[in-house]
């Protein structure tokens, strides 16, 4: 059985002890926000409640760095706890708490592609190859050349939409709105080395490995973090209107290991040429895939993302993390010629950037991961419990 790392050092950040890494561990007692600081996670819940009260603060950097700390842990026995596939505390959490999970789909050419594949198939993963290679001929261009929302663009939808070749993904792909969506409820994200779920009713789907941005209620991106926007392509190919069973499955929502924060060391910049790696490693047959791809690649700036969800229309007090689209639609042949990607139970799957270190998950079916229980109802009363929630948003 492949482990869910080779390497503890793997998770962090090539240049961790330069970087402002923050996130969130279960202590046993409860949720705790916490940054890491000379090789030990610190626990700075007493100054901040929440992982939104952090993010929403005047300065998020100076205030992690000022923050008195409480409980220390050695950064090793977190990692180890939380990648060795026991119930060992402390362990970590996805990084956010009150931030609504928030989706762009359709960001890159690739997964353009695919999209259109799985809405032509009608979920058929049997049918994809021979669709592949059709609909480059029809469109005829290399989709990563067109701007989003651009006059090429409307031309282009000009020339395939009389003969209908038009597309509901090409629309949101290549048109004036990007698709933003609901990715899963409050607090249900998992983080690195839990497990991740496909539904059972699914025979056709992927990892989407993606960068993900932490972005205030003000609209700023203040920090960044890696992201598995798990999906069913066979449910999402017979309609796109079953997007929410396709996208929101209990374990479908993954983030971490931590975010880290902009500051002198790491920018929008860097998220903006951001190589994204995606390990797939097989647990019954051997199966190994490796890949890489870079958000240089993506359709509309991460900004442009951003300040599309959050605005006049939109507000969301407590912020939201933005997953900015997946570089990737694995279509590796596993289990026969033409029959294209799909994830095998016990599947390890391994997001890593340099800059952002290794978020890493076992596949297993929803309905047999662990449950989801502690939710906005539980996560009050802990607070209250522990006699926090006075602080909240102070």
């Amino acid at each position: 059985m492949p482990p869910l790392i080779d390497d503890l050092d793997r998770v962090l950040p090539i240049d961790a002890a330069e970087a402002t890494l923050v996130g969130r561990i279960d202590s046993g007692s409860g949720p705790c926000v916490v940054v890491v600081r000379d090789g030990h996670v610190v626990d700075i819940t007493s100054v901040f409640p929440t992982m939104s009260d952090l993010l929403e603060s005047d300065d998020p950097v100076s205030g992690v760095r000022n923050a008195v700390g409480g409980t220390t842990w050695p950064l090793t026995e977190v990692l180890a706890n939380s990648l060795g596939e026991t119930d060992a505390l402390p362990r970590l959490l996805a990084p956010v708490d009150l931030s609504v999970l928030k989706a762009a789909g359709v960001t890159f050419a690739s997964s353009m592609l695919e999209r259109l594949i799985e809405e032509r198939t009608g979920g058929n993963p049997e049918r994809a190859a021979a669709l592949r290679g059709e609909l480059e001929q029809v469109i005829g261009r290399n989709l990563a050349e067109v701007e989003a929302g651009s006059a090429d663009a409307a031309r282009l939808k000009a020339d395939l939409q009389p003969r209908g070749q038009w597309s509901q993904y090409l629309e949101v792909g290549l048109g004036p709105d990007p698709e933003v969506f609901t990715k899963a409820p409050i607090l249900s994200a998992v983080g690195c080395g839990a497990e991740i779920g496909i539904a059972s009713i699914s025979e056709w789907n992927n990892p989407e490995p993606e960068v993900a941005i932490a972005v205030t209620s003000t609209g700023q991106i203040v920090g960044a973090t890696l992201g598995n926007d798990v999906n069913l392509r066979d449910i999402e190919g017979r309609s796109a209107l079953l997007l929410p069973k396709a996208k929101d499955n209990n374990a479908s929502a993954a983030l971490g290991p931590f975010i880290r924060l902009f500051d002198d060391t790491f920018t929008l910049d860097d998220v903006r040429t951001a190589e994204v790696r995606l390990q797939v490693l097989g647990e019954d047959d051997g199966f190994v895939m490796d890949d890489a791809s870079y958000m240089r690649a993506i359709s509309r700036d991460i900004t442009v993302l951003a300040e599309y969800t959050v605005g006049d229309a939109h507000q969301y007090p407590d912020g939201i993390v933005l997953y900015t689209g997946t570089l990737f639609s694995p279509i590796h042949d596993r289990g026969g010629t033409g029959k294209g990607f799909t994830h095998h139970l016990g599947d390890v799957v391994r997001i890593s950037s340099p800059r952002l270190g290794t978020l890493t998950n076992r596949v297993n079916h929803s309905e047999k991961a662990p449950r989801w229980t502690f939710g906005v109802r539980a996560f009050i009363a802990n607070l209250t419990e522990r006699g926090l929630i006075g602080k909240v948003g102070a």
